[in-house]
């Protein structure tokens, strides 16, 4: 009876917010007057975005924005002060005044906001980053909510490569609401396209896309990266080899590099899958991991860019699968570049309901690390299944910072960055399930600060989410939030085994 009552009570909840989920958190406030917003600074296309978004979500008194150094503060901290009937956000950068402008709508509108009060927050992480596993035919590997939102390249794949006009249709950024939402928790990255990569994203044609969207998203502080497939100098240049030492593989990259810079002046750099699952990599050529990271690092580093290495290594070389990332990168310690940056996921074999972290965090001293989560609930009940992920990446983090030095190692490193692989689909509620939002949201504000603590998360998304939700409703929701993690660990993880799945990845399997 009582999980017969909590569902209808759920069922209540999303009824309550009957539109089709499409605004995700971003509900438009309701009450109160136009707020007075005054930019004391150069005005830019990001402070015309955060006056709009203090013009319709804040109702509090006039709001001052000023672009301002903030000792010892990141590039896109902010500090928000409030005396009597005037607010003020302070940042380095209109970036930060674009963060300050969301958190000051989101204290609002989840807290009693004191007459009188000083706010000052900067991000953990440098790099916030989504990756979104998009393919340029329109479909999205992993994805449980529709088709890509970046791509459905009509005629793919065989014009690609042509003369032939090339169109994207159907895409669904032309209203802003990801740029939005990506902004309003302070994701400042997008990875494009599928880890798979087709050699074709390197391609001039779909190289003139990508930097429309760059264009689009820029002015709220995403800055675009692409995955490429290590095989681009042979499917696209035409050259015989792509072995990393090969000057002309060498030079390839580099005047690939500035094209992509000629077009994206702040492109943000390269998402790497290598020698993994049948990908091509520099192993193919008896060259090394490092050796292949550093062929793309010197590529784009007059750029400013950054290579993300990925560590997911899936090739039957031995027979413990989980050491697989520490046996291949442990002795290349100290040998890559300094703008790359390896990229672990957070578990040892993959992003199972629960796993230790994996064993390369805290195994590379002279080299950068970034973790990689996962969003969409591949091995979570995918869209159907309520798994609220918050839960699971705050253990991540406390375990990961007490026995793997995390948090110094992050701070030492030149670049620290982190990675979430979208949840984002074309279907009206962007995730497949209006609950799956959570996990998008999640995401962002455990980047910006890995010590938020999960609950107090879930209790701001659903304030934020659904804003008309009476104390019991929204606490009965938030309970679910809390327990739907563990309760997918106790059915899809049969007395602790793990990845006992079928192909599908989508429920228990054992027989299989």
């Amino acid at each position: 009876m009582k999980r017969l009552f909590l569902t209808i009570s759920l069922f209540a909840c999303i009824n309550i917010h009957a539109d089709d989920g499409s605004r995700l958190w971003l509900e438009p406030a309701t009450t109160g007057t136009e707020a007075k917003i005054v930019v004391d600074s150069k005005q830019t296309a990001t402070t015309d975005i955060a006056k709009e978004e203090l013009s319709t979500g804040w109702h509090g008194g006039e709001v001052h924005l000023k672009v301002r150094k903030l000792k010892e503060m990141k590039p896109d901290a902010f500090a928000i002060t409030r005396s009597g009937s005037i607010t003020t956000i302070t940042s380095p950068s209109d970036i930060g005044l674009l963060y300050g402008a969301y958190r000051l709508i989101q204290l609002q509108r989840t807290a009693e906001l004191p007459e009188e009060f000083e706010y000052t927050d900067s991000p953990f992480h440098d790099f916030r980053i989504l990756n979104h596993w998009d393919n340029l035919d329109g479909n999205s590997e992993r994805g449980y909510a529709g088709k890509s939102i970046f791509w459905n390249v009509q005629g793919y794949p065989d014009t690609i490569g042509t003369n032939d006009t090339k169109e994207i249709v159907n895409c669904p950024l032309n209203n802003n609401t990801y740029a939005r939402a990506c902004a309003s928790v302070g994701i400042n990255g997008a990875v494009l396209n599928n880890v798979n990569a087709s050699p074709m994203m390197l391609s001039s044609e779909v190289l003139k896309m990508a930097k429309q969207y760059a264009d689009n998203l820029r002015p709220y502080g995403i800055r675009i990266y692409l995955s490429v497939n290590f095989s681009s100098p042979i499917i696209v240049g035409g050259l015989p080899t792509a072995d990393p030492m090969n000057k002309e593989v060498q030079n390839w990259w580099k005047a690939k590099a500035k094209e992509i810079y000629s077009l994206i002046p702040d492109f943000g750099g390269f998402l790497v899958k290598a020698n993994s699952e049948g990908q091509p990599g520099p192993m193919d050529y008896g060259r090394t991991h490092a050796d292949g990271a550093n062929l793309l690092a010197r590529a784009i580093r007059p750029y400013g860019g950054i290579v993300m290495w990925r560590a997911f290594i899936n090739n039957p070389t031995d027979p413990d699968r989980a050491k697989q990332a520490r046996l291949e990168f442990e002795d290349l310690d100290g040998q890559f570049l300094d703008n790359v940056i390896i990229q672990v996921k957070n578990g040892p074999v993959d992003f199972q309901p629960r796993e230790p972290f994996n064993a390369l965090f805290g195994a590379l001293k002279k080299t950068a690390e970034m973790a990689e989560f996962q969003i969409t609930q591949e091995y979570l009940g995918q869209a159907n299944h309520l798994a609220y992920l918050g839960t699971m990446w705050e253990e991540f983090f406390d375990e990961v910072t007490q026995f793997a030095d995390y948090i110094p190692a992050q701070q030492r490193a030149r670049y620290n960055a982190i990675a979430g692989v979208a949840n984002t689909g074309t279907d009206p509620d962007w995730t497949g399930h209006p609950l799956a939002q959570s996990n998008w949201y999640a995401f962002g504000r455990l980047a910006w600060n890995p010590e938020l603590d999960a609950k107090t998360i879930a209790q701001e998304w659903t304030k934020l989410t659904f804003p008309s939700l009476n104390d019991f409703q929204r606490e009965t929701l938030i309970s679910m939030l809390m327990r739907s993690r563990e309760a997918v660990v106790d059915y899809e993880m049969p007395i602790g085994l793990h990845h006992q799945f079928g192909d599908s990845h989508y429920a228990p399997g054992v027989w299989d």
